[in-house]
């Protein structure tokens, strides 16, 4: 009994996802993007509560950038006598480029002065780091230096994993640049497709309103059986039929979904080569709406019998979404074929893994009478989640329930490992 309980224990501890914060007290960094083709860019990230207790600064614990910016030179003066950076091209200049941001958490609010390196142009393959901050004033300060960016090795939006630990016995230490090939930066854009599209509440909505009707048909003769009322007939159970076979129910929905992938695969790739840009507020808006007509189309169909139009139309518009994911991610172009094949790919795996999960247990409960009632209740819903969304993005207001379905999404993926 005991040893099972430890093994019980066990097992539970090694499904809790672990994650290690690099933020925290006692504790500044330095995160670096390198680019192939400009210069190596970063920020210098310090907790306001060290700036004033090292510094004798007024700052609050939670600041604003007005705030700052009236010690701005101070700060950035101390900053370029505790940190630098050097390599085969010589002394690698910190060159501030004025902006500042701020990441508020509980211990206080770091604020990040951002910077390029100076003839970083090509990345050269180390790079000799110096950082001492605050090491002076408190010999149990520790300082961090992690890669956010670097398509090559495989890091892409990462503030989890410091390559370099900075302590008062060891202020200068090497980055090795070196561990990098192409394959690792396609391997991560498709972990990041993955991640995207199960991150991606109205993209998986959208997915599971073009599944709903795949486990089950019209018939031909439904308008005899309810005098020709498209509504009556919807919702009059003999109307409707489940699929006989599997396979070829799996398979035309694959077909559909994979419609929705060369749409967006279409405005993804003109997104990122700037030949089409929409504003985002239309993008956003058009995919919540995108939501609703798909429901809608469970109950009336628009296009009868081509589910696949409205896939392909509205998926359009879900590659402007994903391309402002990219650039979000800090994507600026570089190995663009690479990058959006490993992008699609991984939307695409993420998409037939959601598909994995959903249409097998449509296809279990298919023959049960209420399906219909239960396909029409859930487009319903639907479609009210997509006024929803289209109201608060077509208008940029924040109804609140959406960060909420959004954490809890996000909460999901990470307990599936995809995060």
């Amino acid at each position: 009994m005991k040893r099972t309980l430890v093994q019980l224990v066990f097992i539970i501890f090694l499904l809790i996802p672990i994650s290690i914060f690099a933020h925290r007290p006692d504790r500044s960094l330095i995160y670096l993007r390198v680019y192939e083709t400009t210069a190596i860019e970063g920020r210098f990230e310090m907790n306001a509560v060290d700036i004033n207790k090292y510094l004798g600064l007024d700052l609050k614990k939670h600041p604003t950038v007005e705030e700052v910016r009236v010690y701005e030179e101070q700060i950035k003066a101390y900053i370029l006598k505790n940190a630098a950076f050097s390599s085969v091209n010589g002394v690698n200049n910190i060159i501030f480029t004025g902006e500042i941001s701020l990441l508020k958490i509980n211990i206080g609010t770091f604020v990040a002065f951002h910077f390029e390196l100076e003839g970083t142009n090509p990345p050269p393959d180390d790079l000799d780091v110096t950082f001492s901050v605050f090491l002076d004033e408190n010999p149990a300060h520790s300082n961090g230096l992690g890669i956010e960016y670097n398509w090559k090795a495989g890091l892409i939006n990462n503030e989890k994993i410091i390559a370099l630990e900075f302590t008062q016995s060891y202020r200068d230490k090497t980055l090795d640049l070196t561990d990098t090939s192409l394959w690792k930066g396609f391997v991560e854009m498709v972990r990041q497709g993955i991640w995207h599209i199960w991150i991606g509440l109205d993209h998986i909505l959208f997915i599971l309103a073009l599944i709903l009707p795949s486990v089950v048909r019209r018939r031909k003769d439904a308008n005899v059986l309810t005098g020709g009322n498209k509504i009556t007939a919807f919702f009059k159970l003999s109307s409707w039929e489940p699929v006989k076979k599997f396979k070829p129910a799996f398979w035309y929905i694959l077909k559909v979904i994979t419609f929705f992938t060369i749409a967006h695969t279409i405005t993804l790739s003109l997104a990122s080569l700037n030949l089409i840009n929409l504003p985002s507020r239309i993008v956003e808006s058009v995919i919540a709406l995108s939501i609703g007509l798909a429901a809608y189309h469970n109950i009336r169909p628009i296009f009868r019998g081509r589910d696949w139009v409205i896939a392909f139309v509205f998926g359009l518009f879900h590659g402007f979404g994903f391309a402002t994911v990219l650039s979000e991610l800090g994507f600026n172009g570089e190995f663009l074929t690479l990058s959006l094949l490993g992008f699609n790919v991984g939307v695409e795996i993420g998409q037939v893994a959601i598909i994995a999960l959903i249409f097998p247990l449509l296809y279990f409960i298919r023959n049960l009478k209420l399906y219909p009632i239960f396909l029409t209740i859930l487009s319903v819903l639907l479609i009210f989640i997509s006024l929803y969304w289209f109201v608060e993005r077509a208008l940029e207001i924040d109804l609140l329930f959406d960060d909420y379905l959004r954490r809890e999404a996000y909460k999901i993926a990470v307990s599936l490992g995809l995060r």
